[in-house]
């Protein structure tokens, strides 16, 4: 083997810190953004939040495509003040003082985060919504506050718990159930566990192995008395340990009467039969007529399978959304949600400290100090460039479904992301990362991004329908139905070919299956 040197050229993309951060904030939901932040500015000083009046650097986001928003700033013009009077939107001072910020900005806002070109900026200025206090200080809460804090379910149970005399092992068994149930009204854990881990609270040095076999099954029984307590408070079937023990405990309720009784018999069996109105093998298996199994399985059905619910907290599931689109005279507008948007500014105190010193101090800490500042540039640089990018792709989507905008789901146009991405300029994984996880509130609701993008189905008339529209078409088909006759999905392939869209009847199953609708057999009544 013969050894020598040689000389090769060869091309390779090598992707920059701050390019692998501009890519993971874009993909980042309004949640995880919001995480994104609080993060870097506890570990950034030269990072804070800005304030109404407060003065210093000042960044406020700009399109990518205006002038000044494509480059990269420089250290000394990034920390230098500007001058009063100075252009704001000049490439080389990309900053300004919060008192010049009004008139400023409107020379300088090529684009306000609407899609109409207009010199109202008022969407990047507006500051977001103070965040609520996660708990309440009684001392400090108003009545109105403690009006409009929820009621949890552990709350709920703990009120009615208060209400029965009880002995203090009794009542802190009580209250280990009530704080081991979850959500939905389910206890998890079984008995055995709840005791064990009572044993390891009580007994923190010896531990639950130490107890012996009599202290176990006497709290056992403690606990086990517990939850007959707890299986009778409001409300119904909350405490119970599965689906099956949950829909008895409703049923107990109910008065004594043959559908109730039969209800009780059909809930022993498999849940599967239930979930398939299988009245047949359920006759066989209870003992019962059809017409009574009928009787019971609809007696099951008014049942509630989540005895929580009512006490979820439902401000904490509320989608906030990134793009607001609203009518603007024979058009739409559209423009970030200013409560998502973060204003974020370098210290200016700290930035000016730096730079004095520069002069004088060449050590590693002073390179450290000014490689953080760099980093809250490019944070704040990159935050602006990613809610650019997203307002550029919604302005895209809104221009290609407009008759979405202005009909509903059922002209929904086919769209595909090579479509936006072609437009833009941009590659389709960039267009993929922008419609993940963010949504846009529209005058029909809010969906995501992603909503607006389906493939394409064949029409007789050698166009092309939206698969968005033809799952919105088996969606009015369906809730048009008779309930004695449902629609089978050979009859609704039918319906949608007189609508001149030709569609297997594998897709349309597959579709039915994607809107969460049940077979013709389930949903016979």
């Amino acid at each position: 083997m013969k050894q020598g040197l040689s000389l090769r050229v060869s091309q390779h993309l090598a992707l920059t810190p701050q390019l692998q951060q501009s890519i993971r904030l874009l993909q980042l939901s309004t949640l995880e953004m919001a995480q994104e932040v609080e993060q870097m500015l506890d570990d950034n000083p030269f990072l804070e939040r800005e304030q109404e009046a407060a003065e210093g650097e000042y960044f406020e986001p700009q399109p990518a495509d205006a002038p000044g928003g494509a480059g990269e700033p420089s250290a000394d013009a990034a920390s230098a003040p500007p001058e009063r009077g100075q252009d704001a939107a000049a490439p080389d001072e990309p900053l300004q003082s919060p008192l010049d910020a009004a008139p400023a900005l409107e020379q300088s806002w090529d684009g306000d985060g609407s899609l109409e070109q207009s010199g109202d900026d008022g969407e990047w200025g507006g500051e977001a919504a103070a965040r609520q206090s996660e708990s309440i200080d009684d001392e400090n809460a108003s009545a109105s506050d403690l009006a409009r804090a929820p009621i949890t379910l552990q709350d709920h149970l703990h009120e009615q718990a208060r209400c029965l005399r009880l002995d203090e092992p009794d009542r802190a068994a009580l209250h280990l159930l009530i704080e081991s149930i979850n959500d939905d009204g389910y206890l998890e854990e079984s008995l055995d566990e709840l005791a064990a881990a009572w044993l390891r609270l009580s007994n923190p040095a010896t531990g639950p192995d130490a107890a012996d076999a009599s202290e176990r099954l006497a709290l056992e029984q403690r606990l086990a008395r517990a939850l007959h307590l707890l299986q009778q408070m409001d409300p119904i079937g909350v405490g119970a340990r599965d689906l099956a023990e949950c829909l008895r405990l409703q049923i107990l309720e109910q008065r004594n009467s043959p559908q109730a009784r039969a209800a009780l018999a059909i809930c022993e069996q498999a849940l599967e039969l239930i979930a398939k109105r299988d009245c047949k093998r359920l006759c066989l298996l209870c003992g019962i007529d059809e017409a009574c199994a009928r009787a019971a399985l609809a007696l099951i059905a008014r049942l509630e399978p989540k005895p929580g619910r009512r006490f979820a907290d439902v401000e904490r599931n509320v989608v906030l959304p990134d793009v607001i689109v609203t009518r603007a005279g024979r058009g739409f507008k559209v423009q970030l949600n200013p409560q998502v948007m973060p204003r974020l500014r370098v210290h200016d105190v700290y930035a000016n400290a730096l730079r004095q010193q520069r002069s004088s101090s060449s050590n590693a800490a002073h390179a450290g100090l000014q490689q953080r500042l760099q980093e809250a540039r490019w944070f704040i640089k990159n935050i602006q460039q990613r809610f650019d990018t997203i307002l550029r792709v919604s302005s895209a989507i809104v221009e290609r479904q407009r008759s979405f905008f202005m009909h509903g789901e059922l002209a929904m146009r086919p769209l595909v992301l090579r479509e936006i991405a072609d437009e833009l300029s941009l590659h389709e994984s960039t267009i993929s990362r922008v419609t993940s996880a963010k949504y846009m509130a529209t005058p029909f609701g809010t969906f995501e991004l992603k909503y607006f993008f389906g493939s394409a189905l064949a029409t007789e008339t050698g166009g092309n329908a939206s698969s968005t529209a033809v799952r919105a078409l088996i969606r009015q088909f369906v809730a048009a139905e008779p309930a004695s006759q449902p629609l089978s999905d050979q009859q609704l392939c039918e319906l949608l070919r007189e609508q001149g869209i030709e569609c297997a009847r594998r897709t349309v199953a597959k579709y039915r299956e994607a809107l969460r609708i049940a077979p013709a057999s389930l949903r016979k009544r």
